[in-house]
């Protein structure tokens, strides 16, 4: 069983990593709204709702599943987090089912992925193939398709579907080349600097508590 002081320790190491994280995603939705500037399709558009609608059919782009019968959540192909560097624009931002949302964000929580893919393409390229008995993402897709011979196929047909989603979108692939040097080192340096000014401010906040 674990030591309560040590869980304790865990929960406010992770409660100044929530902060920091959380500002980290402030900075990558403000760097989307000055990137987004121009472009023939805004996010936020019905424009690009309905293609996205029509792209999918109304369904989760991961698992195919209804989203009309399902609690549907939007999502970033590219996570925006210190790993990934996603954007909050149009090529980036799906509608997806929750269940494969959270999926996806603990696989793409990983500092380094497979072969140089991208966090979207890694989490459909669990086929069973290369992973060891205990991955939990290989698991889920077993779930979600318990044929061997139908879940390989459904997870290749869905990753092309994306790829070629993504690809009719070149202002997206030119910003994220334009950023991808500059980008990574400067959200681990505001995620680290964040840690620090908490660090920082809440020592200096309990030394001028009074004592009781």
């Amino acid at each position: 069983m674990s030591d309560p002081c040590s869980q304790l320790r865990s929960a406010t190491r992770r409660a100044k990593s929530d902060v920091a994280n959380k500002l980290v995603s402030m900075f990558l939705h403000e760097l989307s709204r000055k990137v987004n500037q121009g472009w023939r399709v805004r996010v936020d558009s019905e424009d690009y709702e309905q293609l996205v609608r029509e792209s999918f059919a109304n369904r989760c782009p991961y698992c195919s599943c209804d989203l009309a019968s399902t609690v549907a959540v939007i999502e970033h192909l590219d996570g925006m987090n210190r790993y990934r560097g996603g954007l909050h624009l149009p090529g980036n931002v799906l509608v997806a089912c929750r269940r494969c949302n959270g999926e996806k964000r603990r696989d793409d929580s990983r500092g380094v992925l497979p072969s140089g893919l991208l966090g979207w393409e890694a989490f459909l390229s669990h086929d069973g193939r290369s992973c060891a008995a205990t991955c939990l993402t290989c698991r889920y897709w077993q779930r979600v398709w318990p044929d061997e011979s139908e879940r390989r196929a459904r997870l290749s047909e869905n990753l092309e579907r994306l790829r070629s989603f993504r690809r009719s979108f070149p202002e997206l692939e030119r910003a994220s080349k334009n950023l991808a040097k500059a980008l990574p080192e400067l959200l681990s340096k505001l995620y680290s600097d964040c840690q620090a000014f908490a660090e920082k401010e809440i020592k200096a906040l309990l030394d001028n508590v009074p004592s009781t």
